[in-house]
């Protein structure tokens, strides 16, 4: 099967979509009115120290100040390295494989930073609802290849690089090249580069650094000083490896932009890059529109018959597991065995599509053999190998239960595509009318004595309006004699279901 990038630029929207064997696995989308920041390079101010959580706010000039931690704040090479075994690198998706020297020396906030102090930091995870971006001075530029540290002096080799020869002749190319005191992460996608790919590389990402050290000593505080690649380069550097047969891009301007670009860092891989030029557009023609408006429903059907229910709530992610049509051929177990089963390769690629960070509880179906449990975990542990978000996953519980995090560094496909009901405000639920309506009962109850005039008219949604003219009717003549009012019901359609508007009459 086949493996494509896709890329489908408009002025006002850019969405990349990654396809490995026919299935689309990553969606990217990035709009100028909401570019992304993670990356950016700013000189910012501090403006608050917070001993007590160890951390401290800077002014970037955005609309919300950073939050940065006491381990993202450079303390020695030890320290970073500790930090870095325990994210992945944002830039280039990919977890470097670093040793640490024992643990780091305990520093606290206020030995490092003072409300005033100017600090050069990168964006490491965009804002996330009321909570700005988070910081690190940890600085890294990322490039084809390479991945500059200018803060240390280390030398890493990505995990996926797994061959013991190819680790040794990078870490000694790079050691051979590489200035004194600058530290380098070899990327997955330079196991088979030359060394003079390498060697390109790290004169780009030094010279990058000098112009950016530059614009930091001129530039106003606080100020922006490096702009990371826009989503197409970012994805044609960290996507556009070897197993990609073929990027399709569907704007000349882009594809202009993204010949140039490959020509610059991946000059081999140029015959791949080709313009789309049907009428159908790029992505209906290849099903990803479809499977995009599959990816935000909640329930996802697996095709022995059974289904999986992907509930996300700002503290964690629920999948359930269910049975659903299938019914099996043999014995309940083994039907459960299978539907588990198969639910693990479809969760594991929700995952990954809808990009799902953060702490994930899987509810499979309840196994009795032993056997069975350690197979389903086992196939979950293989299944997420594909994904680059780092993931961890504990064994299953008691309560039947399989725990594990995923590495969140984006918004997920729903935060990214969606906002909240403006109706419901995101619950997902509202009162029923009836309650609505008994709510309006009980507040002319308690008020309707005390208000002067005989009349009082209430505005409220179509369907609670004829709730209280027809079923409800008996109550609503009650009320009226016991308040000694004359009750006027308005519907209106642009009143929404929960909302309500008791107009008493002025004396």
């Amino acid at each position: 099967m086949y493996n494509y990038l896709l890329i489908n630029a408009n002025p006002y929207e850019i969405r990349i979509a990654l396809i490995e064997h026919g299935n689309l696995v990553e969606f990217y989308q990035e709009r100028p009115v909401e570019k992304g920041l993670v990356g950016n390079i700013y000189q910012g101010r501090v403006v608050r120290v917070l001993p007590g959580m160890q951390a401290a706010f800077i002014d970037l000039g955005l609309e919300r100040t950073g939050f940065l931690y006491v381990d993202d704040v450079r303390t020695d090479n030890r320290h970073f390295e500790d930090r870095m075994m325990n994210n992945a690198c944002q830039s280039c998706c990919e977890t470097p494989e670093l040793l640490t020297e024992g643990p780091a020396t305990q520093v606290n906030i206020e030995d490092l930073l003072t409300e005033g102090q100017e600090v050069m930091v990168q964006i490491c995870k965009e804002p996330l609802g009321t909570k700005g971006a988070r910081l690190t001075c940890n600085i890294t530029l990322p490039c084809r290849n390479l991945v500059y540290m200018p803060m240390t002096d280390h030398i890493g080799i990505s995990r996926k690089v797994e061959d013991d020869e190819d680790r040794q002749r990078l870490r000694e190319e790079i050691e051979n090249l590489r200035p004194q005191d600058a530290g380098f992460i070899v990327r997955t996608v330079a196991e088979s580069a030359s060394r003079e790919d390498l060697e390109a590389d790290m004169e780009f990402l030094l010279h990058l650094w000098g112009e950016i050290k530059d614009r930091a000593t001129k530039a106003s505080v606080p100020n922006m000083v490096y702009e990371d690649l826009d989503i197409t380069q970012r994805a044609v550097r960290d996507l556009f490896t070897p197993d990609i047969q073929r990027v399709i891009v569907d704007d000349r301007e882009t594809y202009k932009r993204v010949c140039n670009f490959v020509e610059t860092f991946v000059p081999q891989l140029r015959n791949r890059i080709s313009l789309y030029e049907n009428e159908i557009p790029l992505m209906d023609a290849y099903g990803i529109e479809v499977e995009i408006s599959r990816a935000l429903e909640k329930k996802v059907w697996l095709r022995s018959g059974g289904y999986i229910i992907i509930e996300t709530t700002e503290a964690l992610t629920v999948v359930d597991v269910n049975t659903g049509r299938f019914v099996g051929r043999k014995d309940l177990e083994e039907t459960i065995f299978k539907t588990n089963m198969e639910a693990v390769k479809e969760i594991a690629y929700q995952l990954r599509l809808r990009n799902i960070g953060g702490i994930i509880i899987i509810d499979f179906i309840d196994m009795e053999q032993e056997s069975h449990r350690e197979d389903v975990f086992n196939a979950l542990q293989e299944a997420v190998k594909k994904d680059k978000s780092r993931a961890n996953i504990l064994k299953v519980s008691e309560f039947g239960l399989v725990q594990m995090t995923r590495k969140r560094d984006r918004e997920n496909l729903s935060q990214m595509m969606c906002e909240p009901c403006m109706y419901c405000g995101g619950d997902g639920l509202l009162k029923s009318r009836r309650s609505v309506c008994y709510e309006i009962f009980r507040k002319l109850s308690h008020e309707g004595r005390k208000m002067a005039g005989s009349t009082v008219t209430i505005k409220v949604h179509p369907s609670v309006a004829d709730l209280m003219l027809k079923d409800e009717t008996l109550h609503t003549d009650n009320l009226e004699k016991e308040t000694g009012k004359r009750f006027i019901i308005v519907a209106d359609n642009d009143m929404y279901l929960e909302k309500y508007e008791i107009i008493w009459e002025k004396p």
